[in-house]
């Protein structure tokens, strides 16, 4: 999950094999398209083995709002 500070704290949830380079994407304005114009911080991050595993992982944690929130407010 990521993070981006400003008028409010908006989180962006997604799966890659490469997170270092997919943070750098999003904060050079490539990538999703929901991603450009704004800096990005990691602030939560699970490994799983299979790409099955991520995908549903990801969609459980875009729909759990109070999950997100969780780990906004955490940090």
């Amino acid at each position: 999950m990521l993070i981006s500070k400003g008028k409010s704290n908006i989180t962006y949830v997604g799966y890659t094999n490469n997170l270092t380079k997919r943070i750098e994407l999003h904060n050079v304005g490539k990538g999703a398209k929901f991603t450009r114009g704004r800096k990005w911080k990691l602030i939560y991050k699970e490994k799983h083995n299979t790409k099955n595993q991520a995908i549903s992982r990801e969609y459980y944690i875009k729909k759990n709002r109070s999950f997100r929130n969780f780990i906004k407010n955490k940090k």
